[in-house]
């Protein structure tokens, strides 16, 4: 007759990680299912990590490559990591619409700039001449971007069909039209006059 084993004198299980786990249980038939206790010796995981500092310094690395992936996502223009403002198929095509094209507005940034500098001249003609350079510019910037609403809002409806056109888009695209190229968010995907079908 067989000796009965101890409980006492039984191998205590080794606890495996959640890796290990998993791809054990992912072979499926043929594999004895796990018992209990050892299922919850592979979920154990200390509250507090040994070292702080240690699991600190993996959190905060962690955090950064999270925001990084983040960053490049948005750049790219990939939906999942778009703000709710940027998001969807009709944003994209404005977006790529304002890129293809070119805006009056996205100067407006370096005329002011020089005009700034004008008021530091010495001669009051340069400065009110560079005054109303700027007002002139300005104004032209926002019958540019009353034009580029009507054909963005025009545009969209023939794509996407009338009754399903965004709230919005025309601001939006005005925005977007008076940034720099170089500083739009998500970047440009599309070349200057290739405009979106």
């Amino acid at each position: 007759m067989a000796k009965r084993q101890n409980p006492a004198e039984a191998e205590t299980p080794v606890a495996e990680t959640p890796e290990e786990t998993a791809a054990r249980l992912k072979q499926g038939k043929g594999v004895p299912t796990p018992s209990r206790r050892e299922q919850e010796a592979a979920r154990k995981r200390p509250l507090v990590p040994t070292d702080r500092k240690e699991a600190a310094r993996a959190a905060r690395a962690k955090q950064a490559e999270a925001r990084e992936k983040a960053r490049i996502g948005m750049a790219a223009g990939d939906d999942r990591y778009l703000t709710a403002r940027d998001r969807g198929p009709q944003r994209r095509y404005v977006r790529d619409y304002v890129d293809a094209r070119f805006s009056i507005g996205e100067f407006l940034i370096p005329v002011m700039l020089i005009v700034i500098v004008l008021t530091f001249l010495p001669w009051p003609a340069m400065q009110v001449y560079g005054l109303f350079a700027l007002w002139g510019f300005f104004l032209i910037a926002v019958i540019d971007c009353f034009v580029l609403g009507f054909l963005v809002r025009r545009r969209v409806g023939e794509k996407f069909g009338t009754t399903k056109v965004e709230r919005g888009l025309r601001w939006y695209a005005a925005m977007r039209a008076l940034q720099l190229r170089v500083m739009r968010l998500p970047k440009p995907q599309v070349k200057r006059g290739q405009y979106p079908s």
